[in-house]
């Protein structure tokens, strides 16, 4: 069969876009070994490839090419920047070490240690390195991007896992009985108006919604900048209660909301319940110390006819609380990249935060006013109806029924 110029055009055509450079060499030598004379440059106008190349092909295949994973033979290719500039990889090691930050000789040590300044100040050290390079060059001596890991919880109270153990055995008792118990916290304040909100969302390309440069508090809303949402979440359940308010965040706000809570939801999904435990950080507005907390929680029992037990968590472990995982992430997923513009926007897409799980959240807003600086006296404290348990007291403890004085 002839094998016509126009044919193994097209041969090459097809067949060397899906070879690597070692199999173009061994088809190009094959085809021109195969045509005989005159192959060699029928091979190469038909190819692209230069006569050199094929020459250097066809020589291969005479010779017995071995398969091999490799495209170059040993040694061919450019020779590493660490070869040819000997202390590279050093004085890299030595801008990025942990050990050199701080160090007074060192340019870059309260900078960005990105490729790009790192490279910059090798070119300034008489270096001849692009970025690209730096990052090859950073994962040959082990480094790869790192953020900041929040693990490092301070001074560790020495009865912290027991604390947590005794919290898990009251809830889940409470839960076997059929009892509510509760995870409770306030979530971040959020500026109301159109300021940034973290992350972005699907919508029209090059149409990203305008929002100020500056997270500075409108000052036409004085101290109703901010909304306040403060969480209920019903562990047994998997449900939610957010109760959004603009004044301060202080006990008998906290309290409130998980009235609000009890009126709303509670009642109705635990209407044999004579008990109700609230799982609650050790500070902020429903601090074990607060002697605001267990005044306004006195009050609630007496309200409802529950015996309320608080269990705190021990201080320093607030990451731990159930609502920041079950919840609070949620919410803040729902509306990454919206701007939180009015409160009905905040209560609306907290009320539209579901999972795959099943968790359902309710939001209401909270118009009362709630005065901050309230003390309360030694006689009101002592009024309330409190049964410290034996294991830590002050962070465990019950409140009966009976109004405080």
């Amino acid at each position: 069969m002839e094998v016509t110029e126009g044919g193994l055009a097209r041969f090459f055509e097809v067949v060397l876009p899906h070879v690597n450079e070692v199999q173009r060499r061994v088809v190009a030598g094959a085809t021109s070994q195969m045509l005989g004379r005159g192959g060699k440059t029928a091979v190469a106008t038909a190819s692209g490839m230069s006569r050199n190349t094929v020459i250097k092909a066809e020589g291969e295949v005479v010779a017995g090419i071995e398969p091999s994973t490799r495209l170059r033979a040993a040694g061919g290719g450019d020779k590493p920047a660490t070869d040819k500039q000997p202390g590279l990889l050093e004085a890299l090691d030595e801008l990025v070490h942990p050990e050199t930050r701080g160090n007074p000789m060192s340019l870059l040590r309260w900078t960005s240690k990105s490729s790009t300044h790192l490279a910059a100040e090798l070119v300034r050290q008489g270096y001849d390195v692009s970025s690209r390079t730096v990052l090859r060059l950073l994962h040959v001596l082990g480094y790869s991007l790192q953020a900041n890991a929040k693990v490092t919880e301070g001074r560790q109270h020495p009865d912290r896992d027991a604390q947590f153990r005794y919290l898990n055995d009251i809830a889940q008792g409470f839960i076997d009985d059929g009892q509510p118990a509760i995870s409770v916290d306030t979530k971040k304040k959020e500026l109301i108006g159109d300021y940034a909100n973290g992350g972005a969302e699907w919508g029209p390309a090059g149409a990203p919604e305008r929002v100020q440069v500056h997270d500075f508090a409108d000052r036409a809303l004085g101290e109703f900048a901010k909304a306040i949402p403060y969480g209920i979440y019903d562990v047994a359940n998997n449900e939610g209660w957010v109760n959004v308010g603009d004044v301060a965040d202080t006990a008998e706000f906290a309290v409130n909301s998980i009235r609000s809570w009890w009126n709303g939801k509670g009642r109705a999904r635990f209407p044999d319940a004579d008990r109700l435990l609230i799982t609650a950080d050790a500070g902020g507005s429903n601090g074990y110390r607060l002697r605001a907390w267990k005044v306004e929680l006195a009050r609630l029992a007496a309200e409802t006819g529950l015996r309320i037990t608080v269990c705190h968590y021990p201080p320093g472990t607030s990451k731990w609380n159930r609502i920041e995982h079950r919840m609070f992430s949620f919410i803040t997923t729902n509306w990454r990249g919206r701007p939180l513009t009015t409160l009905r926007t905040i209560i609306e897409l907290i009320s539209a935060t579901t999972t795959d799980t099943g968790l359902s959240i309710q939001a209401a807003y909270d118009p009362n006013w709630y005065p901050t600086g309230v003390k309360i006296t030694d006689a009101q404290l002592a009024a309330v109806p409190l049964q410290p348990h034996d294991f830590h007291g002050e962070w465990n403890y019950t409140i009966a029924q009976s109004v405080p004085a």
